[in-house]
């Protein structure tokens, strides 16, 4: 199968994605056929923060139609935030989406955890991953510890590029979620989280919701890996 991938928002998430598509369809020994078009991280992240659900998933469409031109066959948002427009998108997309929220509560489904931490944008945590995890708790950093997460997540998001202190930052509220709150394990909520961690894991138990993805994005694609059920 053909993915059409809209990159761009942000290039960490993008580089992710790119990456492990490349090595898990090498690992399987199958031909990758992949087509990126590139979206404005910042126009994007303005509609997701006034919440212009309907701006947004128009300018996707309009992406999704330009990689239906080139021979794409299915369509991947790379951006847990950019799922705020999901089902508006599925509205208007001439391409099937492979949503990371389905994704993600399929996996979850599986864990059997019952309260788990949240760090990503301020979407995504307030909603509690858009209320798509119903049977399991979910709980953002309290407080202003919630918009300081934001926003040293999209300033990761906009420049493509991670300081220490923000990678700190991130370390403490994930270990804060589990020493103080009793959370199980830590939802990496956001696709950019992956630039953070892309040469050291977390310092706590988590659940990598853009690999999850990718791996689904995957299984789609080129079918179950040799050996599966």
């Amino acid at each position: 199968m053909h993915i059409g991938l809209i990159g761009g928002i942000g290039l960490g998430a993008t580089e992710f994605y790119h990456r492990r598509l490349v090595n898990s369809f090498a690992a399987r020994n199958t031909p990758l056929h992949l087509t990126i078009a590139h979206a404005d991280v910042t126009t994007e992240t303005a509609h997701l923060l006034s919440d212009n659900r309907a701006a947004q998933a128009a300018i996707f469409a309009a992406h999704a139609r330009q990689l239906a031109g080139a021979g794409a066959e299915c369509v991947v948002i790379p951006s847990v935030a950019g799922h705020f427009c999901i089902a508006e998108f599925t509205a208007l997309s001439p391409l099937p989406p492979i949503n990371l929220l389905d994704a993600v509560a399929a996996h979850m489904a599986g864990r059997g955890f019952r309260r788990v931490g949240v760090l990503g944008t301020r979407t995504v945590m307030a909603s509690r991953f858009y209320g798509r995890l119903p049977a399991v708790e979910i709980l953002p950093p309290p407080g202003s510890a919630m918009d300081e997460v934001h926003e040293a997540y999209i300033t990761i998001a906009l420049t493509g590029e991670v300081v220490a202190a923000q990678r700190a930052l991130f370390d403490a509220m994930g270990r804060r979620l589990i020493e103080e709150h009793g959370c199980e394990a830590i939802m990496l909520g956001g696709t950019d989280l992956s630039l953070v961690y892309k040469t050291e894991p977390p310092p706590f138990p988590f659940v990598h919701c853009a690999a999850i993805h990718v791996d689904a994005i995957v299984e789609a694609a080129a079918g179950p890996a040799s050996g599966e059920a």
